[in-house]
């Protein structure tokens, strides 16, 4: 049998973890990625139910492999929260689909591919699937990558009512710090220059007593020669002084914080249950900008949520223009089957919700123009990624705010994942540009 395979990963950067090494298990198996869907002996998709658009893009995936299937052998396998939530829904409705795995037992996918002893191929009995619960794996690299994701938890207690992640991902289960501290040795050691630490709540990470901030601590002790370490999801209820003491200390730990707000009016967040009033997300901030003036933060922005006004818009509106995000992750509500808000008898229509979300795009891109420009004139440190697309003279990398920043080499070699510090002259449109410090008359 032709031992490839086609990996598709949809949704948030746990997901693109899990798939990770996923794919570092399989080929330490036998298997290779296959050069495209049309050579590959198994299909394989990593699926995200955050969104119904992201859950219809699956939904067209699986026609088209259900037609090269009926042409030629294959094996479909879907897994991650789509596979948590439908997999009933899948063994009646796509009989394309060979086998399903949810959040908790896609770890067994190895065992069904390579088997036990590396080949017995289906051994793997699906029966018990639904017993198994979350595990975490040793490696989520990508080889030659200069960043990577480690996951530190898993799952989420909240229940925001608009969310279905605590239905797919289930309950918190965090990792063991010594797992942990393993893995970010052996970044190092590979060359990883970034590591961002994952959860639907990093801040709600526990290990006895060891708690996020601890962990943050430890990992830096144990990061040898990676530059930059930031973290995804911060929930505002649960980032206590102690972590933004942390982030003070610590050079290595990025001066930008994602920090989802969700929406700027007390009535909205109430009924979100996100467990913060605007007025405490605010204070919030303004203690991390006072420990760490240089912080830059990021954001997740909703609108259109059942019951929001013209007046919850202005107080969001207003938010925004306090704050200043650098950048944010902007959408409108969307329904999720089993989550409370989806039973909120007030739902706004789609033409309102676009009609606001064009509205805060509009303000979040104008505020981002403003809080580059400040950039101009200042050295920041950047993490080289590669050439530039539109010139070979030029070299492109990243802020810590995940800002691009393009500059010329001047016949210099620079590495991917090196640190440089660029003198910021210039923005054009979301890009900047600069010049190396010391060699602006090369």
């Amino acid at each position: 049998m032709n031992n490839t395979y086609w990996m598709e990963t949809y949704g948030c950067q746990m997901n693109i973890a899990e798939s990770q090494a996923l794919e570092n298990a399989l080929q330490e198996g036998g298997w290779m990625p296959a050069n495209s869907e049309d050579t590959s002996s198994v299909v394989i998709l990593n699926t995200c139910s955050v969104r119904k658009t992201a859950e219809n893009r699956i939904w067209g995936r699986l026609g088209f492999f259900s037609s090269i299937k009926a042409k030629r052998s294959l094996t479909i396998i879907v897994m991650g929260c789509m596979g948590e939530r439908l997999r009933e829904s899948f063994k009646k409705d796509a009989p394309m689909v060979d086998y399903v795995f949810g959040t908790q037992d896609q770890h067994l996918i190895p065992q069904l591919l390579i088997g036990e002893s590396g080949g017995n191929r289906g051994v793997l009995s699906l029966d018990s699937q639904a017993t198994q619960s979350y595990s975490f794996r040793k490696s989520h690299r990508k080889e030659g990558s200069f960043k990577a994701y480690v996951p530190i938890m898993h799952g989420c207690n909240n229940f925001c009512t608009y969310c279905i992640v605590p239905y797919v991902r289930g309950r918190e289960v965090s990792r063991d710090p010594e797992d942990i501290y393993r893995e970010i040795e052996e970044l190092s050691r590979s060359g990883v220059k970034k590591v961002t630490l994952l959860g639907q709540n990093v801040n709600s990470y526990t290990w006895g007593g060891l708690d996020f901030p601890d962990l943050l601590r430890g990992i830096v002790e144990h990061s040898g020669d990676i530059v930059w370490i930031d973290f995804l999801s911060s929930h505002p209820k649960d980032l206590s002084p102690k972590l933004i003491e942390v982030i003070a200390d610590e050079p290595k730990v990025t001066r930008n914080i994602h920090l989802p707000v969700q929406h700027g009016s007390s009535r909205i967040l109430q009924r979100m249950n996100r467990g913060y009033s605007r007025e405490e997300y605010s204070q919030l901030v303004a203690d991390l900008r006072k420990a760490v003036p240089d912080l830059t933060v990021t954001s997740d922005i909703m609108v259109g949520f059942p019951g929001e006004t013209e007046e919850d818009l202005k107080e969001l509106i207003s938010l925004m223009r306090e704050v200043r995000f650098i950048q944010s992750f902007t959408y409108f509500y969307n329904p999720r089957e089993g989550t409370k808000a989806a039973e909120y008898p007030d739902q706004l229509s789609d033409e309102v919700k676009k009609s606001r979300l064009a509205r805060i795009i509009t303000l979040q891109h104008e505020i981002g123009q403003q809080e580059h420009q400040k950039m101009i004139g200042t050295c920041v440190t950047v993490l080289v990624e590669g050439p530039s697309r539109k010139s070979e003279d030029e070299l492109c990398g990243r802020t810590q705010s995940d800002s691009r920043v393009v500059f010329p080499h001047h016949g210099r070699t620079f590495h991917v994942g090196e640190s440089v510090e660029v003198h910021i002259t210039e923005l054009h449109g979301s890009t900047l540009r600069g010049t190396v410090a010391g060699l602006e008359e090369a």
